[in-house]
C-alpha cells in the first residue's frame, strides 16, 4: 500500500545478491573490537576493505560500484568520544584508494594524495587517531578524480558518540546519544545516507535514495513506534547536484548541524538542505500522532520522482 499515487519502481531489488539490505542499514552500526591500553583508554580496530562489485539500486538496474566492505554506503563506524581509533584498510579494488575521515587527525591519516594513506590496488594502510569531535561525521575516498570515486560509492558513515563525563553540564543529552546506555536504549536511531547514481556516466543522476536502493523504504516502510523518541544521522554524498534535502510529513523535528553539540542549532523545523559531505542529527517525536504513514523525501520533486521518497509507519505500542 502506497500514498501519494503510485511513482515507484516495478519489482524489487535482490538484497540477498547485493550482499546489503537498506532495512537492515537504518540500525546496523559497525563498532569494531575493542582493548583497553595502558592508559586506560579504549583501543577501537575496525577493518575495511575496498572491492569493485556490481550493485542493484534498482529493480534490473546494476550499477558498477567501488565500494566499502562490498557495499554502498560502507560500514557505519561508530565509536566513542576520546576512544583511540584504529583502521586497517585494505585495497582489493582496480584503482588507489584511501580512506578520508571528516574530524580531527595529523596530516599522515588524511588519506589524499601524496599521503602514505592513498595506497593502490593490493595495498594495506592503517589509520590511527583519536575519535573527536563528537558527532555526526563521515568518511570517503579522496583520490583523484574525486567526484568519480565519490560518485561510484566509496564513502560511509562515522558516528562519535559524546562521553557524558566530558559534558558533566549535559550528561543526560550526553548519555542519551552513547550507545549502550539505558537512555540511548529509549530512543529509535537510524541512519541515512542520501545518495545518487549517475548509471549512463553523463555526470547526472538517473536515480536517487537514502541508503542506495530507489523507494527501498516506500516499498518497506520504517516501522516507528510512536512513543519512542526518534534520531536519525542524515549523511548527504550526492554528486552532480549542488544540494540534498530532508522534508518530514506531518511533523517538525530539532537539528543539530554537524551533530557537534547537544543543543539543537535548529528547532521546530520540517525541512533542512544539505550540500555534499554535509550531516546532522534530526529528533523528533510522534507521541501525539495517529498511527499511519507519514512520508519523507527530498524536497526537490526532481530527487523524489527518481527514488528518494519513503515512509515512516508509526504503530502503537
Amino acid at each position: 500500500m502506497t500514498t501519494h499515487g503510485n511513482m515507484m519502481t516495478v519489482g524489487e531489488v535482490d538484497n540477498q545478491a547485493n550482499g546489503f539490505d537498506p532495512v537492515a542499514m537504518l540500525t546496523d552500526w559497525d563498532v569494531g573490537t575493542t582493548e583497553i591500553l595502558p592508559d586506560g583508554r579504549t583501543l577501537r580496530t575496525f577493518q575495511v576493505d575496498a572491492e569493485d562489485k556490481e550493485i542493484e539500486i534498482a529493480p534490473g538496474v546494476f550499477f558498477p560500484a567501488w565500494t566499502f566492505n562490498g557495499r554502498v554506503p560502507g560500514p557505519a563506524l561508530r565509536a566513542k568520544e576520546g576512544d583511540r581509533i584504529r583502521i586497517v584498510f585494505r585495497n582489493f579494488g582496480s584503482h588507489p584508494h584511501s580512506m578520508h575521515f571528516h574530524g580531527i587527525h595529523s596530516a599522515r591519516m588524511d588519506g589524499v594524495n601524496g599521503t602514505p594513506g592513498m595506497i593502490g590496488p593490493g595495498e594495506e594502510f592503517t589509520y590511527e587517531f583519536d575519535a573527536k569531535p563528537f558527532g555526526c561525521h563521515l568518511y570517503h575516498c579522496h583520490a583523484l578524480p574525486l567526484k568519480r570515486h565519490m560518485a561510484k560509492g566509496m564513502y560511509g558513515a562515522f558516528i562519535v558518540d559524546p562521553d557524558p563525563e566530558r559534558h558533566p553540564d549535559q550528561t543526560d543529552v550526553a548519555r542519551s546519544r552513547l550507545m549502550g546506555t539505558a537512555e540511548n536504549a529509549e530512543w529509535q536511531e537510524l541512519l541515512m545516507v542520501m545518495n545518487a547514481f549517475d548509471t549512463n556516466f553523463d555526470d547526472e543522476n538517473e536515480f536517487y535514495a537514502a541508503n542506495t536502493i530507489a523507494f527501498a523504504y516506500m516499498k518497506t516502510p520504517i516501522r516507528i513506534e510512536k512513543n519512542r523518541p526518534v534520531r536519525i544521522y542524515l549523511i548527504n554524498t550526492v554528486e552532480f547536484d549542488p544540494i540534498n534535502s530532508f522534508h518530514l510529513h506531518g511533523n517538525f523535528f530539532d537539528y543539530y548541524n554537524q551533530g557537534t553539540t547537544l543543543t539543537p542549532t535548529m528547532r521546530t523545523v520540517d525541512i533542512i538542505t544539505q550540500c555534499q559531505a554535509e550531516r546532522g542529527i534530526l529528533e523528533f517525536s510522534f507521541a501525539d500522532h495517529e498511527p499511519g504513514l507519514y512520508m519523507f523525501h527530498a524536497h526537490q520533486a526532481e530527487f523524489t520522482e527518481l527514488g528518494w521518497m519513503a515512509n515512516f509507519d508509526v504503530v502503537d505500542t
